[in-house]
């Protein structure tokens, strides 16, 4: 297995940092990560992970393993991530890197081999990154992976597998998959146009044309706009004063619009032209896309307007099931006793809520008694 020190990092106790390392980056205020098992959860101990503590703030933070290659295997990539404040905008994703990385001034630039997991900012980003690092610039995928939003720990699992295919899993949910090659432009096309064709100048790509034989009816011309029939001239006008007096216009009921002979099929339509294509020429299959020489470090690079994402669980493996069993050991559970203890929360704040609105009810019919009772013993001026 990949990672026999490293695979299964949960973070119990306060020596967690120990292992890792925070930025030193200059120009960057950057935030702290503490200890903590949120607001609401399943077990005070296993629930604990490392929480972003301050608002508005960058985090850099990472951890150096034993390298490795994932050559000729699969390799799994899988963390816990929990938007407990109910983000607004924030990263909650990590990023691999290979041993170049300088661990004390990891920054936002800093070149990463793999970045994977949840960004959310505002209601339209709200989405799966999964970028890969290929001839030293970053690729995205191509297609749009929904991330979750609500404010429970949920599990991300990124599968790379040697045959040049990968996994996005959600919850231990598949939420996408497919061809590294095609769902990255990690290479040029396979085919382009020919440039030594172009279409001919007699191809007719029009399906109808106007019909020759159409006339335009001896009725058809007539004005936009009329004087309106029903206008009168106003008593009181001069023609000397005002001029010669002339009735509103108003849109003719009888207008056609401007007239266009009928369409008829085309007899000489050839369909639309395709451009042919040839092998690209620079083109090269790379049957080992997915690999990766040297994998060294894991690391938190993230911005965040509101804090309180808590990390947990990471794992790397080569193995799938053992991150499904993994993940089904340290997610589900705490999903589970998560909503449990919010839905029991809330009852009391709902509950809270319903006894503060009570007492100030009370207090104000309390108030208002008060001032009938000094009205009723106030004594007229007149009888003094």
């Amino acid at each position: 297995r990949f990672l026999k020190k490293f695979s299964k990092c949960k973070f119990l106790t306060d020596s967690w940092e120990k292992n890792w390392v925070y930025s030193e980056h200059s120009g960057k205020e950057f935030g702290k990560f503490v200890l903590s098992h949120g607001k609401f959860w399943n077990d005070p101990e296993n629930d604990k992970g490392i929480q972003t503590s301050q608002d508005a703030r960058f985090y850099a933070l990472s951890r150096k393993f034993k390298p490795f290659s994932n050559k000729d295997k699969t390799l799994v990539i899988q963390f816990t991530v929990k938007h407990e404040q109910n983000i607004d905008c924030g990263g909650g994703y990590v990023k691999i890197f290979d041993c170049s990385l300088d661990q004390k001034d990891m920054h936002g630039d800093s070149p990463y081999q793999i970045m994977f997991g949840p960004d959310i900012c505002g209601p339209t980003t709200k989405k799966v990154h999964a970028i890969f690092s290929y001839k030293g610039k970053n690729r995205l995928i191509n297609k749009e992976i929904r991330c979750k939003d609500d404010i429970y720990t949920h599990l991300y699992t990124l599968i790379v597998k040697p045959d040049n295919t990968y996994k996005v899993l959600i919850d231990n949910e598949e939420v996408e998959s497919g061809e590294l090659e095609a769902d990255w432009d990690f290479l040029p096309p396979k085919k382009i146009r020919d440039p030594s064709q172009s279409k001919p100048e007699d191809w007719d790509d029009k399906a109808t044309i106007p019909d020759p034989d159409d006339q335009k009816p001896e009725d058809w011309e007539k004005p936009e706009h009329i004087p309106d029939p029903e206008a009168t001239k106003p008593e009181d006008w001069d023609d000397e004063m005002d001029g010669e007096w002339e009735a509103p216009m108003i849109d003719n009921p009888e207008y056609k619009g401007e007239w266009k002979p009928k369409q008829i099929d085309n007899p000489n339509y050839k369909g639309p032209w395709i451009h042919p294509e040839i092998d690209n020429p620079e083109y090269t299959a790379d049957p080992e896309l997915y690999k990766f020489d040297e994998i060294c470090a894991l690391g938190f690079d993230l911005w965040q307007v509101k804090s309180g994402t808590i990390f947990d669980n990471v794992l790397i493996t080569d193995d799938p099931e053992v991150a499904r069993k993994f993940g089904e050991e340290v997610w589900k559970p705490t999903l589970e006793g998560e909503k449990k203890m919010k839905e029991v929360q809330d009852e009391e704040e709902r509950k809270q809520r319903q006894k503060e609105s009570k007492e100030n009810e009370d207090n104000k019919d309390d108030d208002e008694d008060e001032d009938v009772d000094e009205e009723d013993n106030s004594v007229p001026d007149a009888e003094l």
